[in-house]
Order: C-alpha cells, then sequence, then structure tokens
C-alpha cells in the first residue's frame, strides 16, 4: 500500500520573492542551510501565482517590498495574510517599514545572514 501523506517527510516550503537576483539566491541558501524547500520569485505576481497553487503548503514568505511588476512586497503581504493568516510573512526593505497587515514582521535591510537564519525556526515551530 502506497503512503500518500506527504507531511511526515515533507520539508518546511518558504517562498522567497525578491527582484534581485543575488539577494534571492542569498536568502535562498539561508533557508535552504535550515533544512527548507524554497520557491524563488523575482515579481509579487509571479508570488501570488504560487500561492495559489500551493499556498496551504508554505510556511513562510520572504520579500522585499520593491520588486519587478507592478505589485509591492508589502502588497503581497496583505494578500498572503489575508488568505493565509498563520503564514509567516516577513517584508525586508532598505527604506522605512511600510505598512503592513496584522501579523507580517518587518526586517530592515541591511539584515544580517542570523536574522534569516533564525526564521525557519519559528516556521517550523508555528
Amino acid at each position: 500500500m502506497q503512503n500518500t501523506s506527504k507531511h511526515s517527510t515533507a520539508k518546511p516550503t518558504a517562498l522567497v520573492v525578491e527582484d534581485d537576483q543575488d539577494q534571492r539566491e542569498l536568502v535562498s541558501l539561508l533557508l535552504e542551510e535550515c533544512d527548507m524547500a524554497v520557491i524563488q520569485c523575482e515579481t509579487a505576481e509571479s508570488a501570488e501565482v504560487v500561492l495559489e497553487r500551493v499556498g496551504g503548503d508554505l510556511s513562510m514568505i520572504f520579500t522585499d517590498v520593491k520588486l519587478a511588476g507592478h505589485m509591492s512586497g508589502a502588497e503581497l503581504a496583505e494578500l498572503a495574510k489575508d488568505r493565509f493568516p498563520d503564514l509567516i510573512v516577513i517584508v525586508t526593505s532598505g527604506s522605512e517599514a511600510p505598512h503592513l497587515p496584522a501579523g507580517a514582521m518587518f526586517m530592515q535591510k541591511p539584515w544580517r545572514a542570523l536574522d534569516i537564519l533564525r526564521e525557519p525556526e519559528r516556521a517550523v515551530m508555528h
């Protein structure tokens, strides 16, 4: 008999949304080091498609405020928290914190790698 339950072996999954490829790859690498699966997007619009398809399986979203495309990371955070209130959402920017939905966290740039490495622990315990 085939085991169809993926929850017992599935890694927690993070969605990283950042238009700067170097930043996106760095965050993804840090999260992968914490044994998370990572989905990368350059725009909030592509991240919205990921949310529609696998949003219930995501543990966290890490997004920059300024992204390629028309939607900002703050708007993506609003959309994500609206659809998935328990999802950990971290928004980062080198400028002032934007208005964020309740429960979303702001992380000021430049952040340290250690700041990123702490988040998967919250996502797993969440």
